[in-house]
């Protein structure tokens, strides 16, 4: 075991972090809305789209996220390429930045993963509520603002908080796309001398200490949520 490349490494993997945290933020800022707005539609049953949003939460549940990756970055570059060819633009689909296609990929299969955790938690809430808000003059979109979203929030966070933190751990497969994030770094910095060992130990930690924190961050926020939590009697 080296120690010296471990603790070197450990700060090699730990520059990866904002590359991580960037995928994730950005893809849930994608996911969020697109998969509340298809929950509802669940929810309300809405012919079509109902069923599309169904088979596509069965097709992310099916498939591995590394298959989806895979098809991802080696589909889509050809499709940019035979589009760009047609309309004679002139750009290098393989100049572009990995960090688009990981933005795709998590964004997708995080979507169909909350559209499952917003359509449970709208399952829990009375429907009188929206009536109730609707009759004393409020519009659907401030009722959902003001009442829905607030008391769905308090059931769906330990959902969405477990969804953010496999969003996280799910980055480390960005490598597999030449993503610059934790695993690819500390991989690359244990090329030079094969310390394999070492490297994933840096990565273990490093995801360890990330998680725990978000996890943390998440507690916090549901304490502040614990307010809108309907009354029991």
């Amino acid at each position: 075991m080296d120690y010296k490349f471990l603790v070197e490494t450990f700060f090699v993997a730990l520059s990866g972090v904002p590359v991580a945290l960037f995928v994730t933020i950005v893809a849930l800022i994608i996911a969020l809305p697109a998969g509340f707005l298809l929950a509802l539609t669940r929810i309300n049953k809405i012919p079509v789209i109902h069923r599309l949003a169904q088979v596509y939460v069965s097709f992310v549940r099916g498939t591995p996220i590394i298959i989806q990756i895979f098809i991802v970055y080696s589909s889509v570059p050809l499709l940019l390429h035979a589009f760009f060819r047609k309309y004679n633009i002139n750009i290098d689909v393989y100049e572009i930045n990995p960090i688009w296609y990981a933005f795709i990929v998590f964004s997708f299969s995080t979507t169909a993963i909350l559209i499952e955790v917003f359509r449970s938690a709208l399952s829990t809430l009375d429907k009188g509520q929206l009536e109730a808000a609707q009759s004393v003059g409020l519009t659907t979109t401030q009722a959902y603002k003001r009442i829905v979203i607030p008391q769905i929030l308090v059931v769906a966070m330990p959902n969405i908080c477990t969804a953010t933190v496999n969003l996280i751990k799910a980055t480390s497969l960005g490598y597999a796309m030449s993503l610059n994030e934790i695993t690819l770094r500390a991989k690359v910095a244990a090329n030079v001398g094969y310390n394999y060992v070492e490297a994933y130990i840096d990565i273990f930690l490093v995801y360890l200490i990330l998680c725990s924190l978000v996890e943390y961050a998440f507690k916090l926020y549901e304490k502040r949520l614990a307010r809108y939590k309907p009354a029991t009697v």
